[in-house]
């Protein structure tokens, strides 16, 4: 079924809508949809939903992942009348817009001030969604075929990110593991705001097969513990890691910034889409613990555009000359998101680490798709009673960034003793 092309002339929402229900529930046909936003006067129960039809055992299922802007759900539900329940609830959730791609066409609904849906539709096909050939054979770092991926509900497009995140860890592995391969100790690692366990139960997966039966080198065992605050999901995740047999793969609860793992010392730590300041907890967290290597994939960069406002309000100009950064509300989200990371690099810079800020999988996939890639610089380097030498330059070229725009990074705060420079008494 195709949905009609208004040409952006306004028409009921309520039709707009009934002529997207049988492309959501159409589980053979429907690649992706995502609703969000809200419309004007209202507020839709979730932040953000997203459908994707997935492969499990027991066949294909509607898998909708809904959030609050902090905790993200998931669940499965077989083709038929419960996914066109599931469809309809969601349809009649006051979301401002919708984006929904199949087989053959992308329909993209936004609700207009005044109520009504102004609908654009393209053509297109699974061929042109899909990766290109090179992409589709290339080898995976985990194969697409492993039973972890059915145990975890996770579709083909959470598999491309799960594989894209694995390729960022990849090498980092043997400076991660340098510590723990000294003494024969087990690799640790800790996956904080874990949510469903995607990224922890594969990154343990990938390091067990690459560091336990190495052959150039003896192997070593992985210990990896996944933090989150939701209790069910903890014993979800557990309940998972206890079927699949993952030797030293455990699950805890509790809140980033008072994580106790139960292990010692840290080697890796990761955090997959962290809301808005819980990535600074996490970056903070993994610092104290001189953790050799760090993975962050940031989201909702809201602390930054909030001083921003604020120091707008209180009467501070934008600096010279760049008042079009912040003319247009999109482009000053966009430009609070770039700031927030670029001082975050340069705090975790001034305190001896590498980072990268990457791309790490594309953004059809996930629009929130940079990455903090962070090593410690060298095995050793710099580190003088197990804490590396403050790079002054570097922290001053912080400072000199945030202070014309009135704001002041929360990982600073949190990081404040180690920014700290020292002085001769």
């Amino acid at each position: 079924m195709s949905v009609r092309d208004d040409g952006g002339v306004p028409e009921p929402l309520d039709a707009a809508l009934a002529a997207l229900r049988p492309l959501l529930a159409d589980v053979d046909s429907l690649v992706r949809a995502v609703a969000a936003g809200r419309r004007r006067g209202f507020r839709p129960a979730h932040v953000r939903a997203e459908l994707r039809p997935v492969e499990l055992g027991a066949g294909r299922r509607l898998q909708v992942m809904t959030t609050d802007g902090r905790t993200p759900t998931t669940r499965n539900h077989p083709p038929g009348e419960a996914a066109h329940e599931v469809v309809d609830a969601l349809l009649a959730e006051p979301f401002g817009n919708w984006h929904v791609e199949t087989a053959e066409q992308v329909v993209q609904l936004r609700v207009t001030k005044s109520g009504q849906a102004q609908v654009h539709t393209t053509r297109t096909s699974r061929r042109a969604i899909e990766p290109p050939g090179h992409d589709r054979v290339r080898q995976h770092l985990l194969d697409a075929d492993d039973p972890i991926f059915a145990a975890l509900g996770a579709g083909r497009d959470k598999r491309r990110q799960v594989d894209a995140f694995l390729r960022q860890l990849e090498p980092l592995v043997d400076q991660a593991s340098a510590a723990a391969r000294r003494v024969r100790r087990p690799l640790h690692v800790v996956d904080l705001g874990c949510g469903n366990a995607y990224l922890t139960v594969a990154a343990h997966r990938y390091l067990l097969q690459r560091l336990a039966g190495e052959t150039s080198q003896p192997g070593i065992e992985v210990r990896t513990v996944g933090i989150d605050q939701r209790a069910d999901l903890v014993a979800r995740n557990r309940g998972i890691a206890e079927r699949l047999a993952l030797p030293g793969l455990d699950f805890r609860v509790g809140s980033i910034d008072e994580a106790d793992p139960g292990l010692a010392p840290i080697d890796c730590v990761l955090a997959l889409h962290a809301c808005d300041t819980a990535t600074d907890d996490a970056l903070a967290r993994a610092v104290a613990w001189d953790a050799a290597v760090i993975l962050a994939a940031p989201c909702c960069h809201h602390d930054i555009q909030r001083q921003l406002d604020r120091a707008r309000r209180e009467g501070h100009p934008v600096p010279e000359p760049y008042q079009a950064l912040r003319r247009h509300r999109i482009l000053g989200q966009r430009f609070a998101d770039v700031l927030t990371d670029a001082l975050r690099a340069d705090v975790l810079g001034a305190l001896g680490y590498a980072v990268d800020v990457v791309e790490f999988v594309d953004s059809r996939h996930t629009p929130r798709n940079a990455l903090l890639r962070v090593r410690r610089r060298g095995p050793d380097a710099g580190h003088t009673e197990g804490r590396a030498v403050l790079d002054e330059g570097r922290l001053r070229e912080s400072t000199a960034l945030a202070e014309p725009w009135h704001v002041r990074p929360r990982l600073a705060d949190l990081l404040a003793d180690r920014l700290t420079p020292a002085r001769d008494s």
